[in-house]
């Protein structure tokens, strides 16, 4: 009854709510980002064993943000929290190129559940403060190591394969959690298309 009221209300006075499901490999940085929106500021965090979840509202729409451990044991039990999912907010760590195939695998297992269907897809490419990445102010390029340099957006949608998803709407944003830089515009992307499927 509380929760029709509130759907209600929120019709009437231009409130949104969605259901966010933030997903990624064990030390993406899902938890700082969570905690970075939330409190607007820098957790010192541990590994997520279960779920963390926080609701952030940000230009008229209420995000249920639930975050999920990433670690390789826990990830069999993220179908259990895709039931009503509205978006899916993956989050890669750009500087970890050697689990990229791995964040490939265990996302397009996510998006082929049929859960997960009608969902939003916002992909953070986290880290950009990192060399390499597009918030590191002081690269010198012949001095660093290419392996550890921060894979740019472009990339991280490359190797995800996104450019193939002809089904669904993504977007790929650079961010850092520690910083929160790009974290409300990945917000400003997931409300503005909420409210196109919810006209």
């Amino acid at each position: 009854m509380g929760a029709n009221l509130s759907k209600a209300m929120g019709k009437i006075f231009g409130n949104k709510e969605m259901r966010l499901l933030m997903l990624g490999l064990d030390a993406a940085g899902k938890t700082t980002i969570l905690y970075k929106l939330k409190l607007n500021q820098s957790v010192t965090t541990i590994p997520t064993v279960g779920f963390n979840v926080e609701t952030v509202t940000y230009k008229n729409v209420k995000f249920n943000v639930w975050d999920v451990g990433g670690q390789d044991k826990i990830r069999p039990l993220w179908r259990h929290y895709y039931t009503g999912t509205q978006g899916l907010v993956f989050v890669v760590d750009s500087q970890d190129r050697e689990r990229i195939d791995e964040a490939k695998q265990e996302l397009h297992r996510i998006l082929s559940d049929r859960e997960m269907k009608e969902c939003l897809l916002l992909v953070f490419a986290n880290k950009q403060d990192l060399p390499g990445g597009q918030f590191y102010l002081f690269i010198v390029v012949w001095s660093v190591n290419p392996s550890i340099v921060a894979m740019s957006p472009a990339e991280v949608t490359e190797k995800l394969g996104l450019h193939r998803m002809r089904d669904r709407s993504w977007y790929v944003h650079p961010s850092c959690a520690t910083t929160g830089e790009g974290l409300f515009e990945g917000l400003q992307w997931l409300s503005q298309n909420v409210k196109k499927r919810q006209q």
